[in-house]
């Protein structure tokens, strides 16, 4: 897959997986401890539209900022170095709490730009839909995506009103993601049938 760069005011999709298909996320404490340092260094260059941290991998979808939102300066040439320190902290304090060694992610990490809104609404659906493709949950109330935090009144430093905005309302918003649940589990049905 050819990797693009993260440019000032694009929408990217971001995702990795643990090196080897390696668990990332070992035990809860993990996952709340992903969130806390995407909040202390992907916050300075990116906003979040959504999240979902899964077993061995996780999915972001984020807007890298403009380079006058960038506060840091040297984040504001290289704003690909917030994502490196976030990654670069998440594994060094895995490797010392697990006594393990070596790269925890893949080689690389993918980044997908998003190019139109129609991507970006299948791209927010898909993520939070994840947890039912990986068999992790049978709803969407999986506590380690963002849709909950969509759906909720509560103070969230994801772009929540931007988000919505791209569905129109929260009940457009729920039903983008019932339907392809629903379509989802209709193609599974006729796929187990057959086979």
């Amino acid at each position: 897959m050819k990797q693009d760069f993260f440019e000032h005011g694009v929408v990217y999709h971001v995702f990795n997986r643990g090196n080897n298909s390696e668990s990332i996320f070992k035990e809860s404490q993990n996952y709340d401890f992903f969130l806390n340092l995407m909040k202390k260094y992907l916050l300075k260059v990116a906003d979040i539209y959504a999240y979902c941290l899964l077993n061995n991998h996780f999915h972001l979808l984020v807007r890298v900022k403009e380079k006058t939102e960038i506060v840091e300066k040297s984040l504001q040439e290289k704003p690909y170095l917030g994502f490196s320190h976030f990654l670069n902290s998440y594994t060094q304090a895995i490797n010392k709490a697990y006594n393990r060694k070596g790269s925890l992610f893949q080689e690389h990490l993918k980044r997908l730009r998003v190019t139109d809104d129609e991507y970006f609404i299948q791209l927010v659906v898909y993520i939070h839909l994840n947890p039912i493709k990986h068999g992790f949950s049978d709803d969407l109330n999986y506590p380690y995506s963002s849709y909950n935090s969509m759906i909720s009144n509560k103070k969230t430093l994801l772009k929540r009103d931007e988000v919505l905005y791209y569905f129109e309302d929260i009940e457009n918003f729920k039903y983008w993601h019932d339907f392809q649940k629903i379509k989802r589990k209709e193609i599974l049905s006729v796929m187990n049938e057959d086979y």
